[in-house]
């Protein structure tokens, strides 16, 4: 296979790595600066990313669809993309939760969650720009560790939220609105751990 060829799926891969962090981005700025008349204006803006991000994953499976040999399984490709994806379509979720359950406030706690998907997302970038010299990287691992290790940040903080939430708030309908953006918000980090799972499968298969 050509190195042409061979780069397509390491710099498909990135792009949408870099729509995931632009999502994250947006998410982090509509919990900063939240505006609940803004809400879905800011959905549509973070659908087109989703959309840009889907784009790429089909330019992907159009070439895989034609290719004769690829740098690696197919099947590796396919789950790599997907779980790439699918961390930006959570991200997206915890928007429409919000715009669904028509929050008017944000909860302080959901800001420090925002602000460790957005520290997920960039190692999860950096693995991904990374990973076109997985057989020779040395970084690869230590940037598997560090989303590990985030995730399970995230757990511990997913905890606390919904204990807090549960143990200082008496009315059930924000309970039940606000359990439910946390544990959105909890699904992007183990999306970003996803990827990072699929990665080292790879490494493990080639190397």
């Amino acid at each position: 296979m050509s190195k042409k060829q061979d780069a397509f799926y390491y710099d498909n891969f990135s792009a949408c790595a870099s729509y995931a962090c632009d999502a994250a981005h947006y998410l982090e700025d509509a919990l900063k600066n939240f505006e609940p008349d803004r809400l879905h204006s800011m959905l549509d803006e973070l659908h087109k990313v989703e959309h840009a991000a889907d784009t790429k994953k089909h330019e992907l499976s159009n070439v895989l669809a034609r290719a004769f040999i690829t740098p690696i399984e197919r099947e590796d490709i396919i789950l790599l993309s997907q779980s790439i994806d699918e961390v930006v379509d959570k991200i997206e979720d915890v928007l429409l939760r919000m715009y669904c359950n028509n929050i008017q406030s944000i909860r302080p706690d959901a800001l420090e969650m925002g602000a460790v998907l957005i520290n997920c997302c960039e190692e999860m970038r950096m693995l991904i720009n990374e990973f076109a010299d997985f057989r020779h990287s040395k970084k690869l691992r230590d940037h598997i560790i560090h989303i590990n290790t985030m995730e399970e940040q995230a757990d511990k903080l997913f905890v606390a939220c919904m204990h807090k939430l549960h143990t200082t708030c008496t009315d059930p309908i924000t309970i039940i609105t606000w359990r439910e953006i946390y544990i959105y918000l909890e699904k992007c980090a183990d999306a970003c751990e996803h990827v990072a799972d699929a990665v080292e499968s790879v490494v493990m298969k080639n190397t």
